[in-house]
């Protein structure tokens, strides 16, 4: 199984990813792609790393790169969260830019889909019918591109709305 968990800020996406991910063979690894920029970006992480808690994942941190990602025996995995991932390839002072985004995105998911079950965890940033500057429109057209790749070759793909999963794609109920 292969999993995209797409849903709006707090619609609780995060949490049935992690459902998803529970119900898969350990061990069980939780790629945070938040990269640490400062005091506002240490706070969530700490939180989230507390949300995590004595659930039995084993976090690696990898804000970039994930195509270099090795997991040291077979397992699931769950990305959390392709929006940051993305961004930080286009944005990040370390990442490559705009030129390339797309690639590294999809050199990291085949790595990654290659070795584990994987469930990746997108924000929904494409309904509030905003017209962006170009450098953020830019963004958001690598990111749906991504998406969409992304929904193609999983084999579920959910919606979640105020706390409800919505499937989209994939069998069984």
């Amino acid at each position: 199984m292969h999993a995209l968990v797409i849903g709006g800020s707090g619609s609780g996406k995060s949490a049935f990813a992690e459902s998803l991910l529970l119900s898969l063979p350990a061990p069980r690894y939780y790629i945070a792609t938040m990269e640490n920029d400062g005091p506002a970006a240490e706070r969530r992480i700490a939180r989230h790393r507390a949300l995590r808690q004595g659930k039995g994942f084993l976090t690696r941190e990898c804000p970039r790169g994930l195509d270099a990602l090795a997991l040291e025996s077979p397992g699931a995995i769950l990305v959390e969260g392709v929006t940051t991932w993305c961004a930080n390839e286009c944005f990040s002072a370390c990442g490559g830019g705009f030129a390339g985004a797309l690639y590294r995105l999809r050199r990291g998911a085949r790595a990654l889909l290659a070795q584990a079950p994987c469930i990746f965890v997108c924000d929904d940033l494409f309904s509030d019918g905003v017209r962006y500057e170009n450098e953020t429109a830019q963004y958001l057209q690598i990111l749906a591109a991504f998406q969409n790749e992304l929904a193609a070759q999983c084999t579920d793909v959910y919606e979640i709305v105020c706390g409800l999963p919505l499937r989209w794609k994939g069998g069984g109920g």
